[in-house]
C-alpha cells in the first residue's frame, strides 16, 4: 500500500510502498479515506516530539471504513465508517485509568507517533479507542473533528461557564470551537498572528465579536483564555489578558518555553493550566454535540502525494480552518 513515511525527524515524509498493516486481536483494519493534518503532526515531524516510532506513518484524525476484524473485536462490522484519534491506547489498569482519565496513562500510546497513522491508505487501530461518526458529515468534513474537535472540546470544557473567551491561535482547534461559543450564547475575542487580516476575517466571519494581533489587548477583560499556538510567550499576555479568577488553558501538546512573567500577572485567583490528550468520554460527548450545533468545518483537501505541501502550508499559515489529505 502507499504510505508517506517518516524516517527521521527534521526530514520531509517519503512517498513509499509499505506492506499492508494486520489487525491484532483487538484491532479494526481500516480503509483510510480522509486523514487530517494537525499542528502536532508538525511537532512530530520537526522533532519538537522526542519519542516517534521510526520508521513512522504520521496523521492521527482518522477516517476509514472497517476492513477486516481483529479476534475479539465486537464494537464494530465490516463496512462501518469510523474514526481514530490522537489517543491509540492506554494500559487499562493504571489508577488514571480506572478513573476515566486515560488521557493521562503513562503507558499511553498515540496515533501518528508511537503507532503508525493515518497518511497511508490502509492503518490498524485499538478499536476500544476509536468513535463511531455522526452520519451528517462527510469523511472529508469530519476528519478535523478528530483532533482540532475532540482536544479543542477538552479545552473548552476546561473554562467552565466563562462568557468572554480568547482564543489565542485561530486555526483548525479555534474555527470549530468559536461555532460551539456561539451555540452557548459566549463571546469569543480571536488573536492571531499580528497583521494575519485573512484569519481575522475568517474568526469574525464565524461569529467572534472581536480579532486582534496575539499581543494586542482586547477591548474588554476576558473570563478565560485558550492558547492554541505553541508559543509560550503568548502565556503572560494572556494572563494579563483575564480578569482576576479567570482561567488560561493551555490546549497544545508542545509548547515553547514560557518567560518568567511577575507574580502579579497570576495574582488574583487566576488559574493557569494545560490540557494533555483526550479521553474516550471526551469523543462520545463532543460527537452528540456537533450535529446539534451544527458545527461545520473548513477544510482544504490534499491528495497523499501532497502531504508535504499541507505540512508546509500549515507551518506558514497559508490556509484557514484545516488540511485534511486524500490518501485515495
Amino acid at each position: 500500500m502507499r504510505a508517506q513515511v517518516l524516517d527521521a525527524p527534521g526530514r520531509p515524509l517519503r512517498l513509499a510502498e509499505i506492506p499492508e498493516p494486520e489487525p491484532r486481536r483487538g484491532e479494526i483494519l481500516l480503509s483510510v479515506s480522509a486523514c487530517g493534518v494537525c499542528r502536532t503532526d508538525l511537532h512530530v515531524v520537526d522533532g519538537d516530539l522526542t519519542e516517534p516510532k521510526l520508521p513512522l506513518v504520521p496523521g492521527h484524525q482518522i477516517v476509514g471504513r472497517v476492513e477486516t476484524l481483529g479476534s475479539g473485536v465486537e464494537r464494530f462490522a465490516v463496512g462501518e465508517r469510523v474514526g481514530v484519534p490522537w489517543l491509540g491506547e492506554s494500559c487499562g489498569a493504571c489508577r488514571y485509568c480506572a478513573s476515566g482519565r486515560e488521557n493521562l496513562c503513562a503507558g499511553a500510546r498515540y496515533t501518528g507517533y508511537q503507532m503508525d497513522g493515518g497518511f497511508a491508505e490502509r492503518c490498524a487501530a485499538d478499536a476500544r479507542f476509536c468513535f463511531p461518526l455522526p452520519e451528517e458529515y462527510s469523511d472529508l468534513q469530519a476528519a478535523p473533528l478528530l483532533c482540532a474537535g475532540l482536544i479543542g472540546f477538552r479545552a473548552w470544557r476546561m473554562v467552565g461557564d466563562a462568557r468572554r473567551v480568547g482564543f489565542y491561535g485561530f486555526g483548525a482547534a479555534a474555527h470549530i470551537l468559536v461555532q460551539v461559543a456561539r451555540h452557548e450564547g459566549r463571546e469569543v475575542y480571536a488573536f492571531t498572528r499580528a497583521g494575519d487580516l485573512q484569519a481575522q476575517r475568517f474568526a469574525l466571519d464565524l461569529g467572534a465579536v472581536w480579532a486582534g494581533g496575539a499581543e494586542e489587548r482586547p477591548p474588554v477583560e476576558l473570563d478565560a483564555a485558550i492558547l492554541f499556538a505553541p508559543a509560550g510567550e503568548l502565556v503572560p499576555l494572556s494572563l494579563r489578558a483575564v480578569a482576576r479568577g479567570g482561567i488560561v488553558v493551555c490546549a497544545g501538546i508542545h509548547m515553547s518555553d514560557i518567560p518568567s512573567f511577575p507574580y502579579r500577572d497570576l495574582w488574583g485567583e487566576r488559574v493557569l493550566r494545560s490540557v494533555a490528550n483526550l479521553t474516550r468520554q471526551d469523543g462520545e460527548d463532543f460527537f452528540r454535540l456537533a450535529p446539534r450545533v451544527p458545527v461545520r468545518t473548513e477544510v482544504r483537501p490534499y491528495p497523499l502525494e501532497r502531504a508535504n505541501d499541507a505540512l508546509d502550508d500549515l507551518r506558514a499559515g497559508r490556509f484557514v480552518g484545516a488540511a485534511v489529505v486524500l490518501p485515495r
